[in-house]
């Protein structure tokens, strides 16, 4: 096969396995846009700034599903790589009870200390009703997406990406349909908004979990005789505690710059909060090209291809920051059509406004940064890349104190900004001390 045949061939793995990822990353935050155009053009702007300023805690629980599950993601695309199928099996089999249980408990705790918290993050008077009314039935969806994505980080390591992308496809319709029924119809407030979400994540969790012990009968297995394989949940904590911790100190952190982002006023959080639920659909072409990159490379990993590994990163990166150009230049003429569309007032949309401005020129920065963090931890290097998150938060947080009084509520920007700067050094530094001559990125794995 020729370089070129070889590198198409590349791309288009890359591509196939990418764009279910975004169209499932799509759903989910349209999913979310449903919640927040039908708030905020049916109850109102103070309404959906209640609904935005629980963003941070609700993420929370999320981010460390998500980055314990793409730990294991990463070992699973290792053991399919390997040819390892009985280790996954029970891998999915101890997961997902233990994940399942875990947030069952973290899901209570949230709703018995949920006003503790709301006023802990310093939330508007006006908007804290709303918020706690949202957060305590949107808590009750939180093990069902626990079990979700261990499903289906499986079904990815496996290849497969279509099949999270109907789930979620079958859960942003439910979502949508319920959505309209119970604010728009039945005058239901932000807890018919609430309602809809919980019923729609649930089916999304049901959906996939039948697919996957239908298709594959040697991954079924049955909660009451479950048996636990300690040295095979030694290994996925391994590979899931990293990012788990990563996300859940980054998270944590974003609830003292909600707090922070809360004191100056409710039209800014209205304008922030909603500029980065548009941002967080632009931001999917990056985050899931990097999961490609970075399962890719794990099973190539597993099978030994060193060679196939390192060149998915290079094509995979020039891919991202052609992806990245193109988002700059979408946000900056679109920006504050998008935000207007959500029924903000017109000073709230030239604050979402200024902050796309302020951003959008370092989405470069980030996608280069999320390729090469997708390249390490595919050869398994996941704890250095939690380290370098948690210290570019740092680098977040101290900024946006240290700058406030120099650029006022863009600061939120600037700081983002060049926590992405920071993180791109160090990890550009990490993957030139692998990649040296003298240096086997194997033993990684070690």
């Amino acid at each position: 096969m020729t370089e070129s045949n070889s590198s198409m061939k590349i791309i288009k793995k890359i591509t196939m396995f990418s764009v279910p990822l975004i169209l499932s990353g799509l759903l989910q935050q349209l999913f979310n846009w449903v919640d927040a155009l039908i708030v905020g053009n049916f109850i109102g702007e103070t309404a959906l700034a209640g609904v935005g300023a629980t963003s941070s805690l609700y993420n929370l629980f999320i981010a460390v599903i998500v980055g314990f599950t793409s730990g294991l993601s990463v070992l699973f695309a290792q053991h399919h790589g390997e040819g390892k199928y009985d280790s996954n099996a029970k891998l999915l089999e101890n997961y997902s009870i233990i994940l399942a249980t875990t947030f069952v408990a973290v899901s209570v705790l949230g709703i018995v200390f949920v006003s503790g918290i709301l006023k802990l993050m310093n939330t508007p008077e006006t908007l804290f009703d709303y918020a706690r009314e949202y957060l305590l039935i949107i808590f009750m969806g939180i093990p069902f997406l626990a079990l979700y994505n261990t499903f289906s980080a499986m079904l990815r390591a496996m290849g497969n990406s279509i099949i999270p992308f109907i789930a979620v496809l079958i859960s942003s319709v439910i979502n949508g349909v319920l959505d309209y029924i119970f604010v728009a119809f039945c005058n239901l407030g932000v807890s018919g908004a609430a309602v809809a979400t919980v019923i729609s994540q649930i089916a999304m969790t049901m959906y996939v979990i039948a697919y996957t012990v239908i298709k594959y009968p040697k991954l079924r297995f049955f909660p009451l005789k479950i048996k636990m394989y300690h040295d095979m949940i030694r290994e996925g904590n391994k590979y899931g505690m990293p990012p788990a911790v990563q996300s859940s100190v980054s998270s944590i952190g974003n609830l003292f710059l909600q707090r922070f982002m809360n004191g100056f006023g409710q039209e800014t959080v209205a304008a922030v909060t909603t500029a980065y639920r548009v941002d967080s659909v632009l931001f999917l072409p990056i985050i899931n090209f990097s999961t490609a990159i970075s399962t890719l490379v794990a099973q190539e990993t597993g099978a030994g291809n060193k060679e196939a590994a390192k060149r998915i990163f290079k094509l995979g990166t020039v891919m991202m920051a052609i992806m990245s150009l193109l988002l700059t230049v979408a946000i900056l003429f679109f920006g504050k059509s998008l935000l207007s569309m959500f029924g903000l007032t017109v000073e709230s949309v030239d604050i979402g406004g200024r902050f796309f401005r302020s951003i959008a020129v370092f989405y470069i920065v980030y996608g280069l940064s999320m390729s090469i963090k997708g390249y390490l931890e595919g050869i398994s290097d996941l704890l250095f890349s939690g380290i370098v998150g948690i210290c570019s938060l740092g680098v977040r947080i101290v900024c946006s104190y240290l700058f406030k009084n120099i650029w006022g509520n863009m600061v939120i920007a600037y700081a983002e900004a060049f926590s992405w700067i920071f993180l791109f050094i160090l990890f550009a530094c990490r993957y030139i001390n692998k990649t040296r001559p003298n240096h086997d990125v194997w033993k990684v794995k070690e």
